[in-house]
């Protein structure tokens, strides 16, 4: 496989496998909700719709607190435009939690509470030797999103919300090998970035309205936050002491733009045991159109293939993403069976912001459809929440023309095909 530029801007800063949305967005936020397709940003189901529609928290019925945890297990594979051996992903396990506790006034007229997710995080090692290594070996990523928010009920079929967005925690490690050999039969050169990114806030807003005991409506916004890596850190290892002058860098920066999303959301009661929604996501994609990596010494770019194909050259590695904005559909339905038994069922559809030519290792995304299922079980004031998720990624074919076309060459050539499931569980505990 020729590649004509091998750059060490893989776009892993804070991304992940697309667990349940496009690009590198994950919507794992509540138990709930993910037993439902996803949707509730026109439904006031629980505390979670600090999340959805922070809007709807004062016309959540019960205050409360609840946690939830998932498990993504996602089957990844790609097979080289150029033959050989389908290679697969190693098996990781990765599991996104959820924490809200909300509380209100007696007249229903404010609400309040904190929320706890983990939006972005992943873990993925391909296999030693697959033909992306240049571009890829693993990352190992995790973040912590924390939002204190407040809701208040202008009328008793009006409410509004807003909560702050703060980045906590951010972390990622990234690994790939380097086309220098080591020393005689040690095989490449390897060099691995680890960083923390630094605390950032935004925030989420959100409107409620509900006409009548059968119809609701909501809208919500979610803004954008550029998650920054200052001061990470650089490690080469089995690099010839012949080359060591070119690869002396010890630290790096990046900057990845982490997209506002617009969220519209109807919710449909025909009787008192069902509940529909249909919800419709609009994330704006097209911000991130570049991945540059700043390295502080000399050759930084980690003694990559420059553009004129020699090794070494420039402190700064560029990566070209394109994103354009990009749709989710969502459908969802839940039934009360019983006094304590609800079911429920839901369906997406996300269009993929990635664009053909510059689908990369670490997210190898494409159009997908979720399929979901859920039940929950309540005794007394205590509840248990079960749901799970299929999410099936269209197959994704990109060749060596498309990357020398695009001048996305930094990738690799070949077809993915993923697919996830996801497994959740919640606890919680009404008053």
């Amino acid at each position: 496989m020729t590649l004509k530029s091998l750059l060490l801007a893989s776009g892993a800063l804070l991304t992940g496998t697309a667990a349940s949305a496009g690009g590198y967005q994950v919507t794992l936020a509540g138990q709930k909700n993910n037993g439902m397709g996803g949707v509730g940003v026109g439904l006031s189901l629980d505390q979670a719709a600090m999340f959805y529609n922070p809007g709807a928290l004062t016309m959540v019925k019960d205050r409360g607190v609840q946690v939830g945890v998932n498990a993504t297990m996602a089957r990844q594979a790609f097979r080289s435009q150029y033959g050989g051996a389908q290679r697969e992903l190693k098996n990781n396990i990765v599991t996104p939690f959820n924490l809200y506790a909300g509380f209100g006034s007696e007249d229903r007229k404010f609400a309040a509470g904190i929320a706890v997710y983990t939006p972005f995080g992943n873990k993925v090692e391909y296999a030693d030797g697959w033909e992306g290594r240049y571009s890829l070996t693993g990352i190992d990523l995790k973040s912590i999103y924390v939002q204190p928010t407040v809701s208040y009920a202008v009328t008793d079929k009006l409410s509004v919300g807003a909560g702050m967005v703060i980045l906590a925690y951010g972390a990622v490690n990234l690994q790939r090998d380097i086309p220098v050999e080591g020393a005689a039969g040690s095989g490449p050169a390897h060099v691995e970035l680890d960083g923390k990114a630094t605390t950032k806030l935004g925030f989420n807003a959100g409107i409620y309205f509900k006409p009548t005991e059968k119809l609701s409506i909501g809208a919500s916004y979610r803004s954008k936050i550029d998650a920054k890596v200052e001061g990470g850190d650089v490690k080469f290892t089995n690099v010839p002491t012949s080359l060591g002058s070119r690869f002396t860098a010890t630290e790096f920066d990046a900057t990845l733009p982490l997209p506002a999303t617009t969220s519209l959301g109807i919710g449909f009661m025909p009787n008192e045991n069902l509940t529909l929604g249909f919800d419709v996501n609009y994330v704006e994609w097209s911000k991130y159109k570049i991945l540059q990596f700043d390295f502080r010494g000399n050759n930084g770019a980690g003694g990559l293939v420059s553009p004129s194909g020699q090794v070494g050259g420039s402190n700064i590695s560029t990566s070209r993403r394109e994103y354009e904005d990009a749709v989710t559909l969502r459908l969802g339905g839940q039934y009360l069976l019983t006094s304590g038994l609800t079911v429920r069922a839901g369906a997406s559809y996300d269009f993929s912001p990635v664009k053909d030519g510059f689908v990369t290792p670490e997210t190898p995304d494409a159009d997908r459809i979720g399929l979901t299922l859920g039940a929950s079980y309540k005794f007394g004031n205590f509840g248990v929440d079960v749901s799970g998720q299929f999410i099936d990624l269209k197959k994704r074919t990109q060749t060596e023309a498309d990357l020398v076309a695009n001048n996305t060459a930094d990738r690799v050539a070949g077809t993915y095909k993923t697919r996830v499931l996801i497994p959740g569980i919640g606890l919680n505990y009404t008053f």
